[in-house]
């Protein structure tokens, strides 16, 4: 039971045969303000669009072979914006990042710095138009960890 002058937890609330097990992803979700700008965006990044359902303002992105993906949902009067530094990021795996890189600025993505070596490989992240953080990971140093391994 909650203490004097705290407010009552989740847990506070669910007894242990109610509790629940996590599955897996769903979709993440990444508000935009123009649905068109967003799939051209991320197109342009080498997202393949799953279905795109103008009528309810998404758009779903495939990441590989998986089935969840991440959904572009439009919101009205949303800006451009740059990301703030402590804005949550998506990784993704890629077999290259540092390949990815050179891709994105093929294509007029500018990443918002140099790869960067991680644990297990290297990272490369870019923003879209409105301050989403996508991140895209390689597991060159540790393969067996990765997809491909």
């Amino acid at each position: 039971m909650p203490g004097a002058g705290r407010s009552p937890t989740y847990s506070d609330c669910v007894s242990d045969d109610e509790s629940y097990e996590l599955l897996g992803f769903d979709n993440v979700l990444l508000p935009v303000g123009d649905l068109t700008e967003a799939v051209g965006f991320y197109e342009r990044a080498g997202f393949t669009v799953g279905f795109r359902f103008d009528e309810a303002g998404i758009a779903l992105l495939k990441v590989g072979g998986e089935t969840p993906g991440i959904l572009l949902r439009q919101e009205d009067g949303l800006e451009h914006r740059m990301p703030p530094w402590h804005t949550p990021r998506v990784w993704l795996e890629v077999p290259d990042a540092r390949t990815a890189a050179r891709r994105l600025a093929e294509a007029g993505i500018a990443p918002l710095d140099e790869p960067f070596p991680v644990a297990t490989g290297w990272t490369v992240e870019l923003a879209d138009p409105w301050g989403n953080v996508i991140g895209l990971t390689d597991y060159s140093k540790r393969p067996a960890l990765g997809r491909r391994a």
